[in-house]
């Protein structure tokens, strides 16, 4: 039995301990554009709330993300006046650029991101940031969908969340109740391995994060919220219900055709009890088992629809013959994907070969079953074929499961490819009051870098001091794929 992580894995789950002086546990980021009248009172309030009730060290990240009014300004001069705020300033604009840019740069173990209006009630914070510092969870979010939260808004915001919300379910299987509450947080070591993985900039960038973060399995925490909404919110909802539906549609086809690798993610984390060795319980076999039978009945439904159709034209041998091949070839595909969770083309090829073994196998038995009918009777009636059929197909679908899970789809975790964790590339220097930040942004399904130069203001979090302006050059993302031993991940469990 395994009990311990491997060395190759990340840490387990441990409760935060209060940390060294000058090392805040809590870095609560506000991405802002424009936002020169609330910025002020949102980080006083914030930093007061903070002060007297977080029993840990902390920090108030402004990140300025491309403003053209004195929001710098203000930054500037809070940072210079509050010793835990610290302000930066992205030169393109996205929200979710600048999350990812700070979050990544961050030294702090948990990171957490609210919206400058405040329109979530503060008291929430330190409910959402426990289980994290407790290593219970690895995310957290605030719902304004769950039964006890209370929200105050319009008609219209609450149609389009719960709309939107519907949808995720629907495309995304997505279990999480709000996606866009602007209210989560995050370990820091979980960050460096999932943002890597998030492609969005803008206000999709949480509803990407999470989605990718539930198919790993990770553990995501919800805290119902007090809500009440900003009549003078300046978010477009149209633009962002469009860009947000395309963001949809991009992740649904990523996991559709198996070109995201969340096996970066499998069971990153600790010591996850269904990756143990225990005697007499086969590891996934229940999954595996409703999977299978899931795949099997369409597979069933769609062979006698296929052996029907061919009969029309052709003998009761060959229909049978024509549709358990073409079913076979989708009940491989499907249970390949489904059942066994393996995504990609690498040796598709391969296991369809060793399905069409498995499908000759299929094709004696029922072939056998129809010989055996027309050596009974000379015409057997269309609907007692398909019952011979059927009696068939049930044992041959037990031999097919026995023969998938032992032998085209087997656990080999110790032969599997060698999956990759993000780690976190330190910053270099380009000199001693500047610091630039080289990055090469990662992308698991197809997005194209965008370089981009930020400024910050004031003392960084990293000790180094600047004028309004002086320059800092940061990316998008600051991390480096590294491969981990593979013993501990099964690439086929997606959970």
């Amino acid at each position: 039995m395994r009990t311990e992580p491997s060395p190759g894995n990340l840490p387990a789950r441990e409760h935060l301990p209060a940390g060294n002086a000058g090392t805040p546990v809590l870095d609560v980021v506000i991405p802002v554009y424009n936002e020169e009248k609330d910025l002020q009172p949102c980080v006083l309030r914030l930093h007061e709330h903070l002060a007297r009730t977080f029993p840990y060290a902390f920090r108030i990240t402004i990140a300025d993300n491309a403003s053209t009014d004195t929001t710098p300004l203000v930054a500037a001069r809070l940072e210079a006046e509050i010793p835990e705020v610290r302000a930066f300033r992205l030169e393109q604009k996205g929200r979710g650029r600048a999350l990812r840019t700070v979050w990544s740069a961050s030294d702090a173990p948990v990171l957490a991101y609210m919206d400058v209006d405040l329109s979530t009630d503060l008291n929430a914070l330190l409910p959402l940031v426990a289980p994290l510092i407790s290593g219970h969870s690895d995310l957290a979010i605030g719902s304004r969908l769950a039964r006890s939260s209370r929200v105050v808004r319009g008609a219209k915001r609450e149609f389009i969340s719960r709309t939107y919300n519907l949808i995720l379910r629907g495309s995304l299987q997505a279990r999480f109740s709000d996606a866009q509450c602007g209210f989560k947080a995050i370990r820091r070591d979980v960050a460096q391995v999932l943002l890597p993985l998030v492609e969005d900039t803008g206000w999709f960038f949480d509803t990407e994060m999470l989605v990718l973060a539930e198919r790993a399995g990770l553990r995501i925490h919800e805290v119902p919220v007090d809500w009440v909404d900003d009549p003078d919110s300046t978010v477009h909802i149209v633009k962002t219900a469009t860009d947000d539906l395309k963001g949809v549609w991009r992740v649904g086809r990523a996991l559709a055709t198996g070109s995201l690798a969340l096996d970066r993610l499998a069971r990153p984390f600790g010591d996850d009890p269904r990756d143990r060795e225990i005697s007499g319980v086969p590891k996934g076999l229940a999954r595996q088992l409703v999977g299978f039978c899931v795949v099997g009945v369409l597979s069933t439904l769609f062979y006698l629809m296929l052996y029907s159709g061919f009969r029309t034209f052709s003998g009761s041998q060959v229909a049978n013959a024509l549709a358990l091949l073409v079913s076979a070839v989708a009940n491989t595909a499907a249970n390949r994907r489904l059942t066994f969770g393996l995504r990609g083309r690498g040796g598709a090829v391969k296991h369809q070969a060793q399905g069409l073994v498995v499908f000759g196998i299929g094709l004696a038995l029922t072939s056998g079953s129809l010989a055996a009918l027309n050596a009974a009777t000379t015409e057997p009636a269309h609907a007692t074929e398909l019952a011979v059929l059927v009696a068939a197909n049930l044992a041959a679908t037990v031999l097919r499961f026995l023969l998938f899970r032992a032998w085209v789809f087997p656990d080999r975790r110790d032969e599997s490819p060698s999956t990759v964790v993000a780690s976190h590339t330190p910053a270099v220097p380009a000199g001693p009051a500047s610091p630039v930040y080289a990055t090469t942004p990662r992308s698991s399904y197809g997005s194209a870098p965008v370089p981009h130069e930020t400024t910050s203001y004031g003392t960084n979090a990293y000790g180094t001091t600047h004028s309004p302006h002086d320059h800092q050059t940061w990316g998008d993302a600051t991390m480096q794929l590294q491969p981990v031993r593979p013993s501990d991940h099964d690439p086929r469990d997606a959970r």
